[in-house]
């Protein structure tokens, strides 16, 4: 017998129990179903049996990681069902492209099309497999058998990221005969997977699943229209270079084409940018460019990319930060747990930003202020800005897009500009990236480069960063005049020889290691490329150094 420690009661099991088994006698009927286990702060998947005495901690669907494994063990879910409706993995090709809200689009890679006769029939064999609580199972596979294997079933991107991977063998995950790989954790068996929904969207699928908040409902699916098109404008970009996945980077790193991607991925770029130029140009009578965008989106070298494209038109652009309208410290409002809330919209001076504004519309002098981080209090310094007829605002600020930070301003006289990092490149067709691991990555090398901030400590503060997004910036990015995507194709290749080092500082005995380990095995996909060839004006220079902008 071994002792277990669970919710700290200590009790004793046969040694090899499964912890699924172990779970079922804590699962409270009317609670999210538990999906994993810390197991001596290791996190263990419930088919796993325990060999000796230790801690037993559960994790739910209410939890970050178990809300993760559900999406992933979900999307295999579909894929063995869309492979059964229509008889095998090589003519049931699909890819999981990028999500949007609550639902993650899948694009069809086979000789099929996607219609709603066929959503109705994946989605009735999904629910049949997940009534009949198959198993899904995991077994370790020689390298190169699993690669030889997801060759033999048309799944070559698969075998061509396993080329490019230092173990001897790879975790292959089954239901019944299908086999596939998933990056991550993933369910003991079909029969969680009670909750999803599937419609057809564009030309492929939506698969719908639940919040982390509210893991048993299936909320209606809310369309992102401008979204949606940035995501799926930068997959078209990504067949200027042949590249779908991390496979395919690396074989052009491989092949010495880094220097020739770097400057096309660059190239696209800057003429994204010289169209939103022309564009605010052509409108005619824009006063105030907007900009809004998550952390780490890369908003201070867009504005300044978007500012030297203006002056091409003749414009003299002025940058201005919203951060700058902070109210005094101790009039700050704080949050639930009592600390200073900065994400907040009341934490700005709104009135006084409109009345600043205003008055430069109207032609009069305005004293700018700066507000001083140290003190926490604003300051006038003798900054005087008065606008001349081919002068034009660059404002930038997380609030830049929310109507009420702008309430006096004339709609004509703004145009308002959403950018984030949006990662469209995969680890293979099944396993996308998510954008909020690029731009973790991204504030991570920042934040050790110019702060002198630890990765530990950027990985505390990381989800408090992603609840002001979800509140105030998130709900308003629809309501752009223009969203740019300022993902680069190569950049985690780059980042990664940055990352990695700072990540390993992070120690088994810290909170943050998981997340640490989580994303050590994620660049360990990637081949690194060095900096050296990254242009001094490049967004990717924002984060690791050697921009030629105040950034």
């Amino acid at each position: 017998m071994i002792k277990l420690t669970i919710n700290g009661e200590v009790r004793e099991y046969p040694q090899g129990t499964i912890l699924e088994d172990i779970a079922k006698e804590y699962q409270k009927p009317d609670e999210p179903a538990i999906v994993l286990a810390f197991e001596d702060k290791k996190i263990r998947e419930l088919h796993r049996t325990v060999a000796k005495d230790s801690v037993i901690e559960f994790i739910t669907l209410r939890d970050t990681i178990g809300h993760k494994a559900y999406g992933r063990s979900v999307t295999m879910l579909f894929m063995k069902a869309l492979s059964d409706v229509l008889g095998g993995p090589v003519t049931g090709k699909a890819k999981v492209e990028f999500t949007i809200g609550n639902g993650t689009y899948i694009s069809s890679k086979g000789d099929y099309k996607v219609s709603g006769e066929l959503v109705e029939q994946v989605s009735a064999r999904m629910r049949e497999l997940a009534e009949a609580n198959i198993p899904i199972n995991k077994r370790a596979v020689a390298l190169d058998d699993a690669i030889a294997d997801f060759e033999s079933r048309g799944m070559t991107d698969k075998a061509k990221l396993f080329k490019y991977r230092l173990g001897s063998s790879v975790n292959v995950y089954s239901i019944d005969n299908y086999k596939d790989y998933y990056y991550g954790y993933m369910l003991p068996s079909t029969g969680y997977l009670k909750h999803f929904g599937l419609i057809q969207y564009k030309e492929g699928f939506m698969l719908i699943l639940p919040d982390e908040k509210d893991p048993q409902v299936v909320k209606e699916f809310e369309p992102r229209e401008k979204l949606f098109n940035a995501l799926y404008d930068s997959t078209v970009w990504n067949n200027h270079f042949n590249i779908d996945d991390v496979g395919d980077l690396n074989d052009q790193i491989c092949a010495g084409n880094t220097e020739h991607m770097i400057l096309v991925q660059e190239a696209l770029q800057e003429r994204r940018i010289g169209e939103i130029a022309s564009e605010i140009v052509s409108r005619g009578g824009i006063k105030f460019i907007m900009i809004a965008g998550p952390s780490s989106s890369g908003k201070t070298s867009f504005s300044h990319r978007l500012s030297i494209q203006l002056r091409t038109h003749g414009l003299t652009p002025h940058p201005i930060a919203l951060d700058n309208y902070f109210v005094n410290r101790e009039n700050t409002p704080r949050d639930e747990k009592g600390d200073f809330d900065y994400e907040c919209l009341e934490a700005l001076d709104v009135k006084q930003f409109n009345d600043d504004m205003l008055n430069l519309l109207a032609g009069k002098e305005v004293s700018m202020p700066t507000y001083n981080f140290k003190t926490g209090h604003r300051e006038y310094n003798g900054n005087i800005m008065k606008l001349e007829p081919d002068d034009i605002l660059v404002i930038e600020g997380i609030h830049g897009l929310n109507p009420k930070m702008s309430y006096a301003l004339p709609d004509d006289s703004k145009f308002k500009v959403y950018i984030s990092a949006l990662t469209s490149l995969n680890v293979d067709g099944h396993n996308r990236i998510p954008t909020t691991d690029g731009r973790l990555l991204r504030r991570m090398v920042r934040d050790y480069r110019t702060r002198g901030a630890s990765a530990k400590r950027t990985i505390q503060m990381w989800p408090n960063v992603r609840k002001g997004e979800e509140s105030y910036i998130f709900p308003f990015q629809e309501g752009a005049d223009v969203m740019f995507n300022s993902v680069l194709i190569y950049e985690l290749a780059a980042l990664k020889q940055y990352a990695e080092p700072i990540l390993y500082s992070i120690s088994p005995e810290e909170p943050e290691y998981y997340e640490a380990k989580r994303l050590l095995k994620f660049l360990g996909y990637f081949l690194s490329i060095p900096s050296e060839s990254l242009p001094n004006n490049s967004i990717a220079r924002e984060f690791v150094g050697g921009s030629c902008f105040d950034v």
